[in-house]
This record gives C-alpha cells, sequence and structure tokens, in this order.
C-alpha cells in the first residue's frame, strides 16, 4: 500500500495524489480510486483532504484501503484535515453583508478552524468609498486576519498566496463574490469558470459543483467549494453561541453569574463592554439575532 491525498471526490470516484516523504509533488497524475466496502458497513465515507493508504489494481486504478487519522473533519462542504477558512465578501455586487459575514464565522469558530477575511472586488468602490476599511478595522479589532483584495487591479493576491502556503485552505462565502476570479489570479492559468452577477437578484450563479483541492505551487492546496446560501444554527449549542465570538472571552469569563446569556443579566461584563464600545454594536447585535434564530429553530424542532 501507498499513501497519498485525496484530491477530488466525483461519482463514486476518489482521485488520490500520492505523496512523497509526506508531501505531494505537482508531477505526480492523480489515481481514480474506489473506496473498499468496508467503508460503507463502517458508516464511514472517505473526503477530499483525506490521507489515505492506497493500493494499486491491475488496470491502472486504484482501491482506497485506510483513512488516516483526521485533524479536522467538516461536514458542509465535506472536507478533511483543513486548517483555514478563508471568507470572502466583495464590497459591492453584491454589496457587503456583514451578518452573513458573521454568521460564517460562528461555524468557522464552532469547527475549530483558523480563518482570515478577504475583501474581494475593491476595484469596484468608488471614491471615498471607506467600506473595506471599515471592515478590516472592525474584523482585526476582534483578531482575524483582513486582506483587500481585486482580481482586476491585482491587489492583495500574492499577500493571500504567501498566507496559504503549506495550508488546506477552505474557500468560502456568498455567491458572486469572486471567489473563482481570485483563485485564477492566485494560479495563472487555472481557469476556473466565472459567473456574472445577476443585477435583479444581486448575486452569482454557483459555478463550483463538487468539492476539489486545487494545488498551488507553495505546498498549499485550496478547497474550491460550492457557495452557500444559507447556514444554520441546528449544529450549535445555544450555549456555544458566545463562544463563537471571540472578543467575548476575556469579559464572558468575569461575569458573575456562570452560564450568562449576556443579554440581560447583572454583572455581566459583556453587556458593560458593549455599553463602553469595547464590543462593537454590529457584533452583539448580530449576536442577539443569531440567539434568537436558534431558540426559535430550537422550538420547531
Amino acid at each position: 500500500m501507498q499513501e497519498g491525498l485525496i484530491v477530488k471526490a466525483l461519482s463514486g470516484y476518489y482521485y488520490v495524489k500520492p505523496l512523497r516523504d509526506g508531501k505531494v509533488s505537482g508531477e505526480e497524475t492523480a489515481i481514480q480510486c474506489r473506496a473498499r466496502g468496508i467503508f460503507k458497513k463502517r458508516g464511514e465515507s472517505p473526503l477530499v483532504g483525506d490521507r489515505v493508504m492506497y493500493s494499486l489494481t491491475e488496470n491502472g486504478e486504484g482501491t482506497v484501503d485506510e483513512i488516516l487519522p483526521r485533524s479536522s473533519q467538516l461536514i458542509r462542504p465535506p472536507v478533511a484535515n483543513a486548517g483555514l477558512a478563508v471568507l470572502l465578501f466583495s464590497v459591492k455586487e453584491p454589496d457587503m453583508n456583514l451578518l452573513l459575514l458573521d454568521k460564517f464565522l460562528v461555524h468557522i469558530e464552532h469547527a475549530g478552524l483558523d480563518a482570515i477575511i478577504l475583501i474581494t472586488k475593491q476595484d469596484l468602490a468608488g471614491q471615498g468609498d471607506a467600506t473595506a476599511a471599515r471592515v478590516q478595522e472592525l474584523y482585526e479589532s476582534v483578531g482575524y486576519e483582513v486582506f483587500i483584495t481585486s482580481s482586476i487591479e491585482g491587489i492583495g493576491t500574492e499577500k493571500v498566496k504567501e498566507r496559504l502556503a503549506g495550508e488546506i485552505s477552505v474557500f468560502s462565502g456568498q455567491s458572486g463574490v469572486g471567489k473563482s476570479s481570485l483563485l485564477n489570479a492566485i494560479k495563472p492559468g487555472l481557469t476556473l469558470e466565472t459567473s456574472e452577477i445577476s443585477m435583479r437578484l444581486g448575486r452569482g450563479r454557483h459555478t463550483t459543483r463538487h468539492v476539489e483541492l486545487i494545488e498551488l505551487d507553495n505546498g498549499g492546496f485550496v478547497a474550491d467549494t460550492p457557495g452557500f446560501s444559507q447556514l444554520d444554527f441546528l449544529e450549535l449549542g445555544v450555549e456555544e453561541l458566545s463562544v463563537c465570538f471571540r472578543e467575548f472571552a476575556s469579559y464572558a469569563s468575569q461575569c458573575k453569574f456562570r452560564g450568562c446569556s449576556h443579554t440581560h443579566e447583572p454583572g455581566c461584563r459583556v453587556l458593560v463592554a458593549k455599553e463602553s464600545g469595547d464590543i462593537a454594536d454590529s457584533r452583539y447585535r448580530h449576536y442577539l439575532e443569531f440567539l434568537e434564530e436558534m431558540k426559535d429553530k430550537k422550538r420547531r424542532y
């Protein structure tokens, strides 16, 4: 058996690139493999990003025999061993949506991944439009890395590529924000399909149909994943939500009551921090919206 990395899953086949000394060589061709029946009996399934043991068959294809231990696992998108989530939100077309950005960040924090925020389409910002700068200032104060980019003008793309070196990264964001355009800029010659923005709907068509790892020339891999139209909180407990707002942590530990919801309790340090401006109004407002959404879902289910 040989060790390999699953770089694509499509129609019941897994495309595995051989690993040499724990690394993928760009010169290696992916081997089309089927998974052994034992995985189905166990209720397991190989995922893109999995390091696996595989064996070659007589017809030049292969069989996935063993899934090696995972460092992380995402359900949606189904990717294993990702260490970095790259969240893309555009200045315009579609307009910046901080509510959706915060929802993504909650899910990423819950999954235990690092996250960076890419503000795309800076070329569409008009003179005096400080949207990108304001968003950058807000989220850097929370503790996130923020990059302002433009695929058309080449702004920020090299810095982003350097940040992705050696990582399996998951690109996610609203449809039409320019994920494919940015990947094409990071890896010239990739020619991923891009979509025009529907001006009537204010969003793009989904251009990515399956999960696939795109190999960069610096040891990094990017999972180009389908855009999300919605995210729900069914897998997240109400008591876990505040933990996913990282700026709450230092204040929450000082709250008078254990299990404080940070909404009305006396002695809540999070509320004090919000009132003093140490926690941004928009972030706290979104926390309350998510809390209400989660309670509504729990009542329905």
